[in-house]
């Protein structure tokens, strides 16, 4: 008797494991009068009406983390020019309402004034990011990571501006 297994038989032992979702977060930060900001949108669960939240969504079938990472941003702002750069994953096992998310933040830095935001039928705004206490999920441990990413980014490979 063989003790190899197929993968139906596998994926039938494991069934607990494959119920996990993949969502990504976007975070978008901005200078605004020397100010760092940070781009947030009300959540639209009811766990956390009227909470602000970072911008993000599940992963589908058919698409990557950057693939889904673009597309939220394009969704969401209307945004589909600009860089963002993959962080960290997060896992926490209740870190979401309808059960174990695991997500993967994205961070991107914007010219504010150079981009005009789409609206949808969440309304989304721009927070100087030393006046946020409390986000929705854990989006507050996910926005610290990405500042933390950010300044290191910018120790490490400092941006020169044209002179005027």
């Amino acid at each position: 008797m063989s003790s190899s297994r197929n993968i139906q038989q596998l994926i039938s032992e494991q069934t607990e494991f494959f119920r996990i979702g993949i969502s990504v977060d976007c975070v978008i930060f901005g200078f605004e009068n020397s100010e760092l900001k940070v781009l947030l949108i009300k959540s639209d669960l009811e766990e956390f009406r009227d909470q602000w939240s970072l911008l993000g969504d599940l992963v589908r079938p058919d698409e990557n983390l950057d693939n889904a990472s673009y597309r939220i941003l394009r969704e969401r702002t209307g945004l589909d020019d600009v860089f963002l750069k993959q962080v960290h994953s997060f896992g926490d096992v209740n870190r979401h309402p309808a059960g174990r998310v695991i997500t993967t933040a994205y961070y991107s830095l914007v010219n504010i004034r150079d981009h005009d935001l789409r609206l949808q039928h969440n309304q989304l705004h721009w927070h100087p990011v030393n006046d946020i206490t409390t986000l929705a999920f854990d989006h507050k441990v996910i926005l610290e990571t990405c500042i933390r990413q950010l300044r290191d980014t910018i120790v490490d490979h400092p941006i020169h501006l044209p002179t005027k």
